[in-house]
Protein backbone atom coordinates (compact mmCIF):
# COMPACT_ATOMS: atom_id res chain seq x y z
CA UNK A 1 0.00 0.00 0.00
CA UNK A 2 2.72 2.12 0.76
CA UNK A 3 4.15 2.66 -2.77
CA UNK A 4 0.21 3.64 -3.87
CA UNK A 5 0.02 7.34 -4.93
CA UNK A 6 -2.86 9.32 -2.97
CA UNK A 7 -5.26 11.00 -4.87
CA UNK A 8 -8.32 12.86 -4.19
CA UNK A 9 -10.67 14.82 -6.31
CA UNK A 10 -13.50 17.60 -5.97
CA UNK A 11 -16.58 18.80 -8.19
CA UNK A 12 -16.84 22.37 -7.57
CA UNK A 13 -19.03 24.46 -9.80
CA UNK A 14 -19.62 21.80 -12.60
CA UNK A 15 -21.78 18.73 -13.75
CA UNK A 16 -20.02 15.66 -12.76
CA UNK A 17 -19.35 14.92 -16.26
CA UNK A 18 -15.27 14.53 -15.69
CA UNK A 19 -15.88 12.39 -12.87
CA UNK A 20 -18.25 10.30 -15.53
CA UNK A 21 -14.89 10.40 -17.63
CA UNK A 22 -13.17 9.42 -15.15
CA UNK A 23 -15.50 6.39 -14.23
CA UNK A 24 -15.72 6.03 -18.60
CA UNK A 25 -12.11 4.28 -18.07
CA UNK A 26 -14.07 1.38 -17.95
CA UNK A 27 -12.19 -2.05 -16.76
CA UNK A 28 -8.79 -0.11 -16.56
CA UNK A 29 -10.39 1.40 -13.44
CA UNK A 30 -9.27 -1.73 -11.86
CA UNK A 31 -5.64 -1.43 -13.42
CA UNK A 32 -5.85 2.12 -12.07
CA UNK A 33 -6.88 0.80 -8.63
CA UNK A 34 -3.69 -1.14 -8.23
CA UNK A 35 -1.57 1.77 -8.35
CA UNK A 36 -4.03 4.68 -6.18
CA UNK A 37 -5.74 4.79 -3.29
CA UNK A 38 -8.44 7.40 -3.43
CA UNK A 39 -8.70 9.47 -0.56
CA UNK A 40 -11.65 13.02 -0.28
CA UNK A 41 -13.64 12.11 -3.57
CA UNK A 42 -17.21 11.55 -4.95
CA UNK A 43 -16.24 7.92 -6.06
CA UNK A 44 -15.79 7.12 -2.29
CA UNK A 45 -18.24 9.26 -0.59
CA UNK A 46 -14.82 10.65 1.42
CA UNK A 47 -15.78 14.01 2.59
CA UNK A 48 -12.91 15.89 3.79
CA UNK A 49 -8.81 15.28 2.74
CA UNK A 50 -7.79 12.75 5.42
CA UNK A 51 -3.89 12.76 4.27
CA UNK A 52 -1.55 14.53 1.94
CA UNK A 53 -2.40 13.54 -1.48
CA UNK A 54 0.27 12.73 -4.33
CA UNK A 55 -2.66 13.75 -6.58
CA UNK A 56 -5.42 16.18 -6.80
CA UNK A 57 -8.17 15.93 -9.67
CA UNK A 58 -10.65 19.63 -10.00
CA UNK A 59 -13.30 19.13 -11.84
CA UNK A 60 -15.77 22.61 -11.79
CA UNK A 61 -14.25 26.71 -11.01
CA UNK A 62 -15.68 28.70 -8.41
CA UNK A 63 -19.14 30.12 -8.14
CA UNK A 64 -19.56 31.32 -4.74
CA UNK A 65 -17.06 31.42 -1.21
CA UNK A 66 -17.67 28.16 -0.20
CA UNK A 67 -16.06 26.85 -3.42
CA UNK A 68 -12.99 28.99 -3.44
CA UNK A 69 -12.71 27.63 0.32
CA UNK A 70 -12.60 24.19 -0.78
CA UNK A 71 -10.08 24.34 -3.21
CA UNK A 72 -7.53 26.69 -1.47
CA UNK A 73 -8.11 23.86 1.07
CA UNK A 74 -7.96 21.13 -1.52
CA UNK A 75 -4.46 23.02 -2.63
CA UNK A 76 -2.88 22.80 0.26
CA UNK A 77 -3.15 19.47 0.76
CA UNK A 78 -2.10 18.23 -2.85
CA UNK A 79 1.26 17.67 -4.28
CA UNK A 80 0.32 17.97 -8.13
CA UNK A 81 -3.24 20.04 -8.89
CA UNK A 82 -4.52 19.33 -11.71
CA UNK A 83 -7.76 21.44 -13.56
CA UNK A 84 -10.23 18.80 -15.40
CA UNK A 85 -12.43 20.07 -18.40
CA UNK A 86 -13.73 23.14 -19.42
CA UNK A 87 -14.82 24.57 -15.66
CA UNK A 88 -11.96 23.77 -13.93
CA UNK A 89 -9.91 25.39 -17.02
CA UNK A 90 -12.20 28.22 -18.28
CA UNK A 91 -14.72 28.81 -15.90
CA UNK A 92 -17.15 26.80 -18.34
CA UNK A 93 -20.97 26.93 -18.75
CA UNK A 94 -21.88 28.39 -15.83
CA UNK A 95 -19.31 31.12 -16.20
CA UNK A 96 -22.05 32.36 -18.82
CA UNK A 97 -23.04 34.60 -16.37
CA UNK A 98 -20.07 36.28 -16.27
CA UNK A 99 -21.61 38.64 -18.94
CA UNK A 100 -24.78 39.77 -16.58
CA UNK A 101 -24.13 41.55 -13.47
CA UNK A 102 -24.50 39.26 -10.30
CA UNK A 103 -27.62 41.72 -8.96
CA UNK A 104 -29.64 41.41 -12.46
CA UNK A 105 -28.57 37.41 -12.75
CA UNK A 106 -29.97 36.89 -9.04
CA UNK A 107 -33.56 39.29 -9.93
CA UNK A 108 -34.05 36.95 -12.70
CA UNK A 109 -33.49 33.82 -10.97
CA UNK A 110 -35.81 34.74 -7.60
CA UNK A 111 -37.76 37.29 -8.84
CA UNK A 112 -38.41 37.92 -12.04
CA UNK A 113 -38.87 34.03 -13.44
CA UNK A 114 -41.81 32.96 -14.64
CA UNK A 115 -41.62 29.75 -11.77
CA UNK A 116 -41.13 32.18 -9.12
CA UNK A 117 -43.63 35.22 -9.72
CA UNK A 118 -46.28 33.04 -7.98
CA UNK A 119 -44.25 31.20 -5.36
CA UNK A 120 -41.66 34.21 -4.72
CA UNK A 121 -44.75 36.87 -3.39
CA UNK A 122 -42.54 38.62 -0.42
CA UNK A 123 -39.44 39.48 -3.80
CA UNK A 124 -36.53 37.42 -1.42
CA UNK A 125 -33.30 36.98 -2.89
CA UNK A 126 -31.80 34.48 -0.68
CA UNK A 127 -29.52 35.20 1.86
CA UNK A 128 -29.13 33.09 4.78
CA UNK A 129 -25.66 33.16 6.10
CA UNK A 130 -26.27 29.22 5.40
CA UNK A 131 -26.19 29.24 1.86
CA UNK A 132 -22.49 29.71 0.27
CA UNK A 133 -22.12 33.63 -0.73
CA UNK A 134 -22.76 33.53 -4.78
CA UNK A 135 -19.12 35.30 -5.85
CA UNK A 136 -19.22 38.33 -8.32
CA UNK A 137 -18.10 36.16 -11.54
CA UNK A 138 -17.23 32.38 -12.18
CA UNK A 139 -14.02 31.77 -11.65
CA UNK A 140 -11.33 29.23 -13.43
CA UNK A 141 -9.11 27.61 -10.42
CA UNK A 142 -5.44 28.71 -11.85
CA UNK A 143 -7.09 32.39 -10.91
CA UNK A 144 -7.67 30.83 -6.78
CA UNK A 145 -4.58 28.64 -6.29
CA UNK A 146 -1.60 27.45 -8.43
CA UNK A 147 -2.46 24.38 -10.78
CA UNK A 148 0.16 22.13 -12.45
CA UNK A 149 -1.89 20.76 -15.53
CA UNK A 150 -4.76 21.09 -17.28
CA UNK A 151 -6.80 18.76 -19.25
CA UNK A 152 -9.29 20.07 -21.63
CA UNK A 153 -12.38 18.49 -22.68
CA UNK A 154 -16.03 19.12 -21.96
CA UNK A 155 -15.52 16.54 -20.22
CA UNK A 156 -11.97 15.10 -21.56
CA UNK A 157 -12.32 12.02 -22.92
CA UNK A 158 -11.94 8.96 -20.89
CA UNK A 159 -8.67 7.60 -22.95
CA UNK A 160 -7.11 11.20 -22.06
CA UNK A 161 -7.72 10.86 -18.53
CA UNK A 162 -6.66 7.52 -18.50
CA UNK A 163 -3.29 8.33 -20.34
CA UNK A 164 -2.08 11.33 -18.26
CA UNK A 165 -3.81 9.83 -15.10
CA UNK A 166 -1.68 6.77 -15.73
CA UNK A 167 1.58 8.67 -16.89
CA UNK A 168 1.60 10.46 -13.87
CA UNK A 169 0.99 7.81 -11.65
CA UNK A 170 3.61 5.90 -12.98
CA UNK A 171 6.07 8.29 -13.93
CA UNK A 172 6.28 7.41 -17.35
CA UNK A 173 6.40 10.60 -20.35
CA UNK A 174 3.10 12.04 -21.53
CA UNK A 175 2.98 13.66 -24.94
CA UNK A 176 -0.65 16.02 -25.34
CA UNK A 177 -1.65 14.83 -29.34
CA UNK A 178 -2.97 17.33 -31.54
CA UNK A 179 -6.22 15.29 -31.18
CA UNK A 180 -6.73 16.68 -27.68
CA UNK A 181 -7.11 20.17 -28.61
CA UNK A 182 -8.43 19.90 -31.83
CA UNK A 183 -12.65 19.28 -31.73
CA UNK A 184 -14.56 19.07 -34.76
Amino acid sequence: MTDKKIIATISLAGCFGCHMSLLDIDERLLEFIELVEFNRSPLTDIKKITRECDIGFIEGGCCNDENVENLIEFRKHCKVLISVGECAIMGGIPAIRNTIPLKECLEEAYLNASTTIKSNDKKIIPGDPDIPKILDRVYPCHEVVKIDYFLPGCPPRADLLWEFLYALVTGKPFEFKYQTFKFD
